[in-house]
């Protein structure tokens, strides 16, 4: 392995957020009906003209602009000639020659949670239509075919061959996907067909100038996927070169299950496709202000706001890269740190009990009913004593189930914390009597009994007394002998 070095390409393929089609007024909403969300335009019938969707550009621009691209004013559409029973024109409307972007880049970790950073280089993105689905599960011995899909917009993001190994792969899609999202461009959902990968893949041997053979790995549902279905194919590819063997240039189908590529076709060549401009579309032309404009809505982007919270906050390395995976925690974070004014609490209730919540449910921050606020508003409870954190966090609970502030349920549940003299030492009285042995252990040295003590109280208490008076209290009683 070490005499060889992979070198890999990625061509992504990402479902623009419209609600309608490219270049008809269908729905682009997933999971209708078979073939409900069709017309003569995306059906390819005689006659149908196509008309671009403005919103599906602006989305390829906010893309293209996030990814550190260069935006041409001008672009044209092509038809890329093949066919397949899933595309109903027998050509695809896309971009070859002239894209809507060329020239981006994207700095990405080359194995996880490691320092070294490599940039990607993003040879172009263009527009394009997506093609209908076949079904090989429908019908026995047969396949159906779903147009629906037929005519969505995407854009795909071809890399130069600059990722060194699959691992640096996984990484490069998991910071684009997060770097989409942040745009809002895609949902990027894998399991809808709303972000595709195909990997471009070959070996040479190290530190060769010269590129070798490429072959093409489909079918990869999973990030995860994409990582071992390009370490399976480095694999084999060393091994027919050791072997004396020549590698060919074909296309491969990763097979999860198995955990194998097997061979499709034989890759094809642009010239296979017989591009040519789309007769139908003119010229697309951007006005330069328009572009301007669409750059100065970005967002801050991850790379951005992680350093931004590590220097405006003071958080750790780990807790900044956490609250920054997605935008919609970010915004909950920043939320709650200007309303409680303490970054550091925000932060670990957010790093534990909210994702810890989200987590169980598999669902969006969205869906939790409790508002920065009020988050704010229980850290503010821990902070002035009138809340420990086991009660804090009984009070979450309650609040995560019925979306009340943390106030009520205080109050409503008689959960304050006991700081009161009397009932403490009440309770430590009760406890101490109790078990006369473990008093004796501690008196002889044992001072790790302390926390039992403190457990027994708190149980008797439940979870109502102040820990810190209580500790005290407890210390003194039983030093006094």
């Amino acid at each position: 392995m070490m005499r060889y070095e992979p070198v890999i390409g990625l061509e992504i393929h990402v479902q623009l957020a419209t609600e309608t089609k490219l270049f008809c007024g269908n729905s682009a909403e997933f999971g209708a009906e078979p073939n409900t969300h069709v017309c003569p335009v995306c059906l390819g019938l005689p006659g149908a003209l196509p008309v671009l969707n403005r919103r599906a550009v602006e989305l390829g621009v906010r893309a293209a602009l996030g990814l550190n691209c260069t935006v041409h004013e001008i672009s044209v559409f092509a038809r890329k000639n093949y066919f397949y029973p899933d595309l109903p024109k027998g050509y695809q409307i896309t971009q070859y020659d002239r894209p809507i972007a060329t020239g981006g880049w994207l700095d990405v970790a080359t194995e996880r949670g490691g320092e070294e950073r490599r940039r990607v280089r993003i040879r172009r993105i263009h527009l394009e239509e997506d093609a209908g689905k076949s079904l090989h599960d429908r019908l026995p011995g047969r396949t159906a075919v779903d147009l629906n899909r037929a005519g969505i917009p995407l854009i795909e993001i071809v890399t130069e061959p600059d990722l060194i190994s699959p691992a640096h792969a996984r990484e490069f899609l998991t910071r684009l996907k997060q770097v989409l999202e942040y745009l809002r461009v895609s949902d990027c959902d894998m399991e809808k067909g709303s972000l595709r990968v195909d990997a471009n893949v070959s070996v040479r041997p190290a530190g060769s100038p010269h590129l070798g053979i490429k072959t093409e790995v489909k079918n990869m549902n999973s990030f995860a996927n994409v990582e071992r279905a390009l370490a399976y194919e480095i694999e084999r590819q060393i091994g027919v070169l050791e072997a004396g063997g020549s590698i060919r240039q074909e296309t491969l189908l990763w097979d999860a299950g198995r955990g194998e590529a097997r061979p499709m076709r034989s890759k094809e060549e642009s010239h296979d496709y017989r591009y040519f401009p789309e007769p139908d579309l003119p010229p697309l032309v951007l006005e330069r202000a328009e572009v301007e404009a669409i750059r100065r809505d970005l967002p801050e982007l991850p790379d951005a706001r992680f350093r931004r919270f590590r220097e405006a906050y003071g958080l750790p390395a780990y807790d900044a890269e956490v609250l920054t995976a997605t935008r919609e925690v970010a915004d909950y974070f920043e939320a709650t740190a200007r309303a409680v004014g303490d970054a550091k609490a925000a932060s670990n209730w957010i790093m534990t009990d909210v994702l810890g919540w989200l987590n169980q449910r598999q669902c969006a921050i969205e869906d939790l009913p409790i508002t920065p606020e009020s988050l704010a508003a229980l850290i503010g409870l821990v902070a002035d004593g009138t809340l420990s954190m086991p009660l804090a966090r009984r009070v979450f609970a309650r609040m995560a189930e019925t979306g009340r502030p943390p106030e009520a349920i205080v109050e409503e549940e008689g959960l304050a914390q006991v700081r009161e003299v009397d009932r403490l030492v009440g309770w430590v009285e009760e406890v101490v009597s109790a078990h006369p042995e473990e008093v004796a252990r501690y008196r002889e040295g044992d001072r790790k009994l302390l926390g039992f003590f403190m457990g027994q109280i708190m149980k008797k208490s439940g979870g109502k007394a102040d820990p810190r008076e209580t500790s005290r209290i407890l210390r003194e009683r039983l030093e006094a002998g």
